[in-house]
């Protein structure tokens, strides 16, 4: 595992972001140690996933466009449609290129942190769920209740996270990826399967 600088990540991350932005990154940063700590996890590749996962956030939706065909990063239907989408792909290229990430669990975190994706890592999970619980959050429904499971029965709270972000965007507030459609299955059938037998969904 590569030791990485986390101090000259931030700065140099720092200059990419609007300050709210920023902050949001660091909550998420924060948080994804957190859940390393709980679940025994690389707490230094949940600190540069956490760190990175919106590096390319605040770059401007036609200009991601632009990015992802001169860099052959694939771009969906859907993905054209609401190019914000496109920070998670870009995001994880970048990490690579610009800020010298290697390992590909962390740029895997990087990639799925807005849709997730069937049978998630440890660390994608961490990250995908630190994303959406992070201390500046506010407006989520089931929020308390997510931020309780995250650190009891993480596939809970993926799956739950799938659910609420689905029904939000079904109810036209925005595009929904297939990919969460995927991963959402994959979570509700898990789900399903262990608690018929009364276990855990933790793995």
């Amino acid at each position: 595992m590569k030791d990485y600088n986390i101090q000259k990540l931030e700065r140099k991350l720092r200059k990419e972001l609007d300050a709210d932005r920023y902050q949001h990154t660091l909550g998420v940063m924060f948080t994804a140690s957190a859940l390393a700590m709980d679940y025994k996890e690389d707490i230094m590749s949940a600190q540069v996933a956490g760190l990175l996962h919106d590096c390319a956030k605040c770059i401007p939706n036609d200009k991601k466009i632009r990015m992802c065909r001169e860099y052959g990063l694939e771009i969906s239907k859907v993905e054209l449609q609401s190019p914000y989408l496109l920070h998670s792909k870009l995001g994880a290229y970048l990490a690579k290129e610009k800020y010298g990430v290697e390992d590909e669990e962390i740029l895997g975190a990087i990639r799925w942190h807005t849709t997730g994706r069937p049978n998630m890592t440890m660390l994608e999970k961490i990250i995908f769920t630190a994303d959406y619980i992070e201390p500046a959050r506010f407006k989520a429904k089931n929020l308390a209740h997510i931020r309780w499971l995250a650190f009891h029965d993480l596939n809970q709270a993926v799956y739950q996270i799938l659910e609420d972000t689905l029904h939000y965007l079904d109810s036209g507030k925005g595009e929904i990826d297939e990919m969460s459609r995927s991963a959402y299955r994959y979570y509700h059938n898990l789900y399903d399967e262990t608690d018929d037998k009364g276990d855990s969904l933790t793995v």
